[in-house]
């Protein structure tokens, strides 16, 4: 009887079908659950845990019953509340920070803390935990400036305030509108970084790290960057922008100076650093840093990895990787994302998606991942989010790889489907000379 490897995936996205189709393109056999999950990793053998849970300590209690042998935790709240830190405390391994070190996006407070004392280059920032001062400080410095609230707020708490009037906007939804509730208690004022962003996400085991392909979103909803921010429309890897010269400047300047940094403070970082960087004339600044992988980056990233990801997330978990074989495929990445009529503002959920088993019919270059939906008693997958459906094709360049997503993406339909059309278009144009 065949052995199989028992993982239980955290979360129910996009980024999480991700991570599920990465463990399945090795030839490891695996048994797979997730907790919640969707249709799409149901529809690729994973098991959905169908147990009611009601904090991560039953999860875990289900885990020891269910004989999981690894847990990879996909999106950032789990973490921050200290999901590893309960299944750590059952023996069984987890891919992710420990709560303490997942300050590192839970607190930009705790961040930028790190980031000044260790001279790890960012933005010049000054923290506020009162209108009164905050507003004193926007008089004083002016725009542009970018206004983050510290805590956890859903991707939508750092706002870029190019005028007077939107910064004094910003202010009213944080004091007064209470919009983001305990996440405002402290508020960071920043200078506002000129430059073109990239996403750099490293796998560590707290001391040992790989830097993975360089990846671009594109965070707005509409063509051309236009519109209010989403959670992301889209991305593509790797980015041109970062060539092996910069990357190694990243790794030497932010990367390797952040994994010491928390190892000195105690609390070792384990899992994957998301670093979103600002390449600026001066070189590479840190806009953020998260503590998961990014989503939809993650969707165009892991098809370009080769590797055992059972072996290489066991390994984050419990030390060792610098011993796993990684490595990088030639070619490029594209993802688009299908997104509901009006997200992200209000939309409608429930309409009936066609064309999914049409769309992913070239397997061995195009998948398709799902981010919003569900099935209904009859089986018919419905959207249930604002960002639906994610789709990622791999060829051997980026121009390819664009083109057979959107030929992929022409496949799909729901009433109300939207999506960006120029996708990667950054890219191309640099590797075209034209930036």
């Amino acid at each position: 009887m065949e052995f199989l490897n028992t993982v239980l995936i955290v979360g129910g996205g996009g980024r999480e079908h991700a991570i599920v189709k990465a463990l399945l393109r090795t030839d490891r056999p695996l048994c797979l659950y997730a907790y919640p999950g969707n249709p799409g990793m149901e529809n690729d053998g994973c098991m959905l845990v169908d147990t009611p849970i009601g904090d991560w300590k039953e999860l875990a209690d289900w885990s020891c019953s269910n004989g999981v042998e690894l847990v990879v935790v996909g999106p950032e709240i789990p973490l921050c509340e200290g999901i590893v830190d309960i299944f750590e405390g059952t023996g069984i391994p987890v891919f992710g920070p420990s709560k303490a070190a997942a300050q590192l996006e839970g607190s930009k407070a705790f961040s930028k803390m790190i980031m000044e004392k260790y001279d790890i280059p960012t933005a010049v920032t000054k923290t506020f935990s009162g209108k009164t001062d905050a507003v004193a400080y926007l008089k004083k410095h002016g725009v542009p400036i970018v206004i983050k609230v510290s805590g956890l707020a859903a991707g939508k708490g750092a706002m870029v305030c190019l005028t007077m009037e939107e910064a004094e906007e910003a202010i009213r939804q944080i004091y007064d509108a209470k919009a983001f509730g305990s996440a405002s208690s402290v508020v960071l004022f920043e200078d506002f970084m000129v430059g073109e962003e990239a996403s750099i996400f490293v796998l560590t085991d707290g001391k040992n790290f790989r830097v993975l392909p360089a990846a671009q979103d594109h965070k707005r909803i509409f063509d051309n960057d236009l519109g209010p921010n989403t959670g992301g429309m889209g991305a593509y890897a790797p980015a041109p922008l970062v060539d092996a010269v910069l990357r190694s400047r990243i790794e030497k300047e932010v990367i390797r100076p952040t994994i010491e940094a928390m190892r000195k403070e105690g609390i070792p970082y384990r899992g994957l650093l998301y670093a979103g960087i600002m390449v600026t004339t001066e070189g590479p600044k840190v806009v953020e840093f998260n503590c998961r992988f990014g989503d939809p980056e993650t969707q165009a990233v892991l098809p370009l990895v080769d590797c055992d990801w059972f072996e290489v997330f066991k390994a984050c978990a419990l030390g060792g990787l610098d011993k796993v074989k990684i490595s990088t495929r030639d070619g490029a990445c594209a993802t688009v994302v299908l997104a509901s009529k009006g997200y992200p503002g209000s939309y409608e959920k429930g309409k009936v998606i066609s064309g999914l088993e049409t769309a992913e019919q070239h397997k061995s270059d195009t998948d398709v991942y799902h981010a919003g939906t569900k099935r209904d008693e009859n089986g018919s997958i419905l959207t249930n989010g604002g960002r639906v459906l994610a789709v990622s094709s791999w060829a051997d360049n980026l121009d390819d790889a664009v083109n057979a997503a959107y030929k992929a993406v022409g496949n799909i339909s729901f009433d109300g489907m939207y999506y960006r059309k120029d996708i990667a278009r950054k890219g191309l144009e640099r590797l075209a000379g034209k930036m």
